[in-house]
């Protein structure tokens, strides 16, 4: 039902750091577009390879409206880059048409579009995945479908009202079929979070949600392999939500936790030097 799937933290790895080298061609490709967020996408890439190539869930490339599947909602929708390159990866289209999304002409573009083989809704604004993920996963239990819903936030957007009014009702209808994963990298698009709305007890939020919680580190594919095996037997009668602490712009050096850097683009000159320095040493093996 997967259509690739590894068990191997190390090729994992490998192929979270293939995805932000997709994600720095795209950006390439892109240029005065300026289309490409690339430390947003970087913050996700082991979550992203995960759930696509871990083995994770259920889907099919070659019928992606396949009944069955796994739903998945990419709430930060700025991290397009990384979920285009996450289907490519899995075979959803070729991956020349993920690296090309900065183009003008093309179909994949800054941000997911419903249209796309693999995306499940279209987004953008900030705040709006959760609620949406809700209602498939109420009405997959009202239907008695046994696929699992996930959705990927980042964790400035729980600013937005409506991300806790869809945690209240995902927590009071039990939703145990919800996996919610919030992209927890501390920072947001002109300040680090806790500055904005302090979110330092934030596990205790959710759980008081009615949600289980787990925190885990977002970039060890061990532990996201774990939790993510964990949540397929749905051993809660609740939601589960992940909270996995991540760096914005991993992989990057000059990125990493720059607060100046939320809406970076290298200069296209410099995009090679980039990957051959940063990214191609942990590129072990291919997908």
């Amino acid at each position: 039902m997967v259509n690739k799937s590894v068990s191997d933290v190390a090729q994992l790895s490998s192929y979270a750091y293939k995805l932000r080298k997709m994600v720095l061609l795209s950006a390439k490709c892109s240029g005065d577009c300026g289309t490409s967020i690339i430390t947003s996408s970087f913050s996700c890439a082991e979550i992203l390879v995960t759930l696509y190539l871990g083995g994770v869930l259920k889907y099919r490339p070659e019928n992606p409206k396949w009944q069955d599947r796994d739903r998945v909602y990419l709430s930060k929708g700025h991290a397009a880059p990384a979920y285009y390159s996450a289907l490519a990866m899995a075979g959803f289209f070729p991956e020349e048409e993920a690296i090309y999304s900065g183009k003008r002409d093309s179909r994949v573009g800054a941000l997911l579009n419903s249209q796309i083989p693999g995306v499940e809704c279209t987004s953008g604004s900030c705040g709006q995945g959760l609620g949406i993920a809700c209602g498939a996963a109420y009405a997959a239990k009202l239907n008695r479908e046994n696929w699992l819903t996930f959705c990927i936030s980042g964790d400035g957007e729980l600013d937005e009202g409506a991300m806790w009014e869809a945690a209240l009702f995902a927590g009071h209808h039990k939703l145990n079929n919800l996996v919610w994963i919030v992209d927890r990298n501390y920072m947001q698009c002109s300040d680090f979070t806790e500055n904005t709305l302090s979110l330092q007890n934030l596990e205790e939020m959710i759980s008081s949600f009615g949600f289980h919680v787990e925190c885990i580190n977002g970039h060890n594919c061990t532990e996201l392999l774990e939790v993510f095996t964990m949540v397929r037997k749905r051993p809660y009668a609740k939601p589960i939500c992940v909270i996995a602490d991540t760096v914005k712009g991993k992989g990057l050096p000059e990125s990493e936790n720059n607060l100046l850097t939320h809406f970076y683009l290298p200069k296209e000159d410099a995009v090679e030097g980039l990957i051959s320095q940063y990214i191609e040493p942990y590129i072990t093996m291919e997908v």
